[in-house]
């Protein structure tokens, strides 16, 4: 599975299936806890975030999937499904980039952070097409497996999205 490549056709339904689970959790939110929901968005591309991904890539060489996820998705801010995620947008990531480089785990290729949840743990992308989450609020401490994929990684965001329905 971690040598199939992330395509941009199920991504843009992952995003269509989860604009509309959100909006259906949005609908009840307040209702169920007690208190307004923040914006919950999935933000797909345009030229702007087209514009920053090719100056990402040009940076450093990222996986082929964050490429292809780039380039259908700008960000994704949930900061009311579970604790929070956020996919950040390839300008922050290259900002970033800039400042801390990329994450070294053992027996992995570099990895390029791009998400992070409301603790403040950060998710990196290999070259292997791995996921890997940090195991505290930093970018120097260890970083455990997330998902084999970015894909599986995305599905795990519609499972926690659906299991607060």
């Amino acid at each position: 599975m971690a040598d199939e490549r992330l395509d941009a056709e199920w991504l843009r339904g992952w995003c269509e299936q989860t604009d509309a689970a959100l909006a259906k959790l949005m609908g009840s939110f307040q209702t169920r806890f007690g208190f307004e929901p923040a914006s919950n968005v999935v933000v797909l591309a345009a030229e702007a975030s087209h514009h920053a991904t090719d100056e990402l890539v040009e940076l450093t060489p990222i996986p082929s999937d964050l490429t292809t996820m780039y380039w259908v998705i700008d960000e994704v801010s949930l900061p009311d499904v579970q604790s929070g995620y956020f996919i950040h947008p390839a300008s922050l990531v290259a900002d970033h980039f800039r400042e801390y480089g990329t994450v070294q785990i053992d027996g992995e290729e570099p990895a390029l952070v791009f998400a992070s949840d409301g603790g403040g743990h950060l998710f990196a992308l290999a070259g292997s097409g791995r996921i890997w989450r940090s195991t505290t609020a930093s970018w120097f401490d260890r970083f455990d497996l997330a998902a084999a994929t970015l894909q599986e990684f995305l599905e795990g965001l519609s499972r926690q999205i659906s299991g607060q329905l």
